[in-house]
């Protein structure tokens, strides 16, 4: 890829200030007939703290507008087909289709978006927020999609519709102590996202990805982008899930049901810094509220007695997993056809009671939220006494931070919500999932 890249910006009075840029890129990874595309941006900031005057109530005042587009490329070797050349038998070459169809004719991503914010802050910088109201709506995104297996390839790469979101970002800041040996800073900042599928270019439903346990990964029209399709329970006009005569689950009659969605209700996080005299301590809480994931280690685990949860007492406090005979089994929450409650009393000596083989995808679908300590640091400024004449640093610091410290909360069961198989489009599957990873460190930092 190579770009040009052209900026200007004015400034007038100190209270207006207009920017405006515009890019031209040209990637080897497109069409020849298509590998060159522009897009610009523009923004306008009025400082109105500047109209106000001197006072000690508002320190600073700012609006803000722009208008933005980004364009993107396709991912290397997307547009011709070539073989797979594997190791040849003797003499014999072997060669192989990819499961991914090419596109001659992809045309590169666009994507548009207005943004209008206020900034203000209030008491000689003591107090200040700054809001955003955003909407970007995405154009041709270049994904593989899935298509008949008799073509002779999985899935194709195309140019897929009409992505829009829109939303709200707070950034908020305090200093409840602001004095010369003491300073304690807060920073709270909660975003909320919410997307919808416009045009898929004429099709219903582009599947993202797929896993085990017959789950995809869907944008399907009028829907947000990252519906997770499964099948599920069947569930009586009262609201209870229908067992069958026998006391087991019945499950939807396709995979096709929509039983999650990967996009979160809300992202935020809360930051305290406090500093006493050259000592500062500061540490950053994440929190992350709703979006679903589905765990195949639960969908296994569960069916294979590997989680605690397969075992134990019932209801008639008698082990679970003994014969019915001996009072053992379980009676699975639900109600019959007729809406009765079940009391079917089912065994769970044999593999898979609480698993797969007995319940829908739909049952290890979890909420993805958590709160976490995603991070914490103590720096230690070393004061001029210690320096003394030296006038090779003008300062020098030493610090040591924790990352991934502890996940405080969350609503999925052994695992990390964040361990997941994919990332970029494909999210909302775990499996195989490792053990949380903390990390620790130390630094120096010269100031010459």
């Amino acid at each position: 890829m190579d770009g040009i890249f052209a900026k200007v910006g004015f400034v007038y009075n100190k209270w207006a200030i207009l920017d405006g840029t515009i890019r031209r890129d040209r990637a080897s990874s497109l069409p020849e007939d298509n590998n060159t595309y522009y897009y610009p941006s523009a923004s306008l900031g009025i400082v109105f703290s500047e109209f106000i005057g001197d006072n000690s109530f508002i320190s600073f005042g700012k609006l803000r507008a722009n208008y933005a587009e980004v364009g993107n490329t396709a991912p290397p070797l997307s547009v011709f087909d070539v073989y797979n050349l594997g190791t040849a038998f003797g003499d014999a070459s072997i060669a192989s289709v990819p499961t991914t169809k090419n596109n001659p004719d992809l045309k590169p991503e666009r994507t548009r978006s207005l943004e209008a914010g206020l900034e203000m802050r209030f008491l000689k910088d003591r107090v200040g927020f700054d809001v955003t109201l955003y909407k970007q709506n995405t154009k041709d995104q270049i994904l593989p999609a899935t298509i008949s297996r008799a073509t002779g390839y999985n899935s194709k790469f195309i140019n897929a519709g009409d992505v829009e979101n829109k939303g709200v970002e707070v950034q908020l800041f305090v200093r409840p102590v602001n004095s010369r040996n003491f300073n304690w800073r807060v920073e709270l900042n909660w975003a909320r996202n919410r997307n919808k599928v416009l045009d898929l270019g004429g099709i219903d439903n582009l599947r993202i990805g797929n896993s085990q346990g017959g789950v995809s990964i869907n944008a399907a029209l009028g829907e947000p982008y990252g519906t997770i399709r499964s099948n599920n329970f069947v569930f009586h006009q009262n609201g209870g899930r229908i067992v069958n005569a026998n006391g087991r689950y019945r499950f939807s009659a396709t995979s096709n049901e929509i039983t999650g969605n990967i996009n979160p209700d809300w992202i935020g996080g809360i930051t305290n810094s406090l500093r006493y005299k050259n000592l500062t301590f500061s540490f950053l809480i994440d929190v992350k509220k709703g979006g679903d994931v589905f765990s195949l280690d639960l969908y296994y685990g569960m069916a294979t007695g590997m989680y605690p949860e397969t075992a134990g007492l019932n209801d008639l406090g008698n082990e679970v997993r003994a014969p019915l005979g001996d009072g053992g089994g379980l009676i699975v929450d639900g109600v019959k056809e007729d809406g009765s409650p079940n009391d079917v009393r089912v065994s769970a000596v044999n593999y898979g009671s609480f698993g797969y083989a007995r319940n829908p995808a739909a049952a290890f679908i979890y909420d993805a939220g958590y709160v976490k300590l995603r991070e914490a640091n103590l720096t230690w400024d070393l004061p001029s006494t210690i320096l003394g004449g030296n006038r090779i640093f003008k300062g020098v610091s030493l610090g040591v931070y924790g990352r991934n410290l502890w996940i405080i909360h969350k609503n999925l069961p052994y695992s990390d919500p964040e361990d997941g198989y994919g990332s970029g489009n494909y999210q909302g599957h775990q499996g195989g999932a490792y053990p949380t990873v903390r990390t620790f460190g130390a630094n120096l930092n010269l100031k010459f």
